[in-house]
């Protein structure tokens, strides 16, 4: 389930490698899961710890409180069909190299599920991009530390 401003351009430039073999059979282990179960336990166990920083998790329970509530509140269905769509997504570097555009790329310096080194591969294959490490966050880096999430996007902008 990925639920932060950043899935709209993940799903449009696909900006990681296909998954490996057991990153897809964990995805499909996930959504049978759910399913079966008709709840998002298996997310809420498995999944809910990695979508926020340790830095939330300790000093931000409001927070950590908001992300749980969503993803409580995911339709099984709508969780499986996400996770088989991440699943099979392809490879997409060769269209990143080609955009000549401007991008930024943002990430959570306590994010686990898409970790800095992964987000600077990805600045690093997009021509014209720049990179934002916010200190305190994890995958949810909007959510989590939003002013600093926004003074990126704003700095960013005023640059365009």
């Amino acid at each position: 389930m990925r639920s932060s401003p950043g899935s709209t351009t993940t799903s449009c430039w696909r900006p990681h490698p296909a998954d490996p073999e057991p990153a897809r059979a964990n995805r499909e282990r996930i959504a049978r899961t759910v399913l079966a179960e008709g709840g998002p336990r298996v997310l809420l166990e498995e999944l809910l710890p990695m979508l926020v920083g340790r830095t939330t998790i300790a000093e931000r329970p409001e927070v950590l409180a908001a992300v749980r509530s969503l993803v409580a509140e995911a339709p099984p269905a709508a969780v499986a069909w996400a996770q088989r769509a991440l699943a099979a997504r392809p490879d997409s570097f060769d269209t990143l190299r080609g955009a000549d555009l401007p991008a930024l790329v943002v990430v959570g310096a306590e994010d686990t599920l898409a970790p800095v080194d992964d987000a600077r591969v990805v600045a690093q294959a997009l021509p014209r991009a720049s990179l934002v490490v916010l200190p305190g966050a994890g995958h949810l880096s909007a959510m989590e530390v939003p002013e600093d999430f926004t003074a990126a996007l704003i700095a960013f902008l005023s640059q365009l």
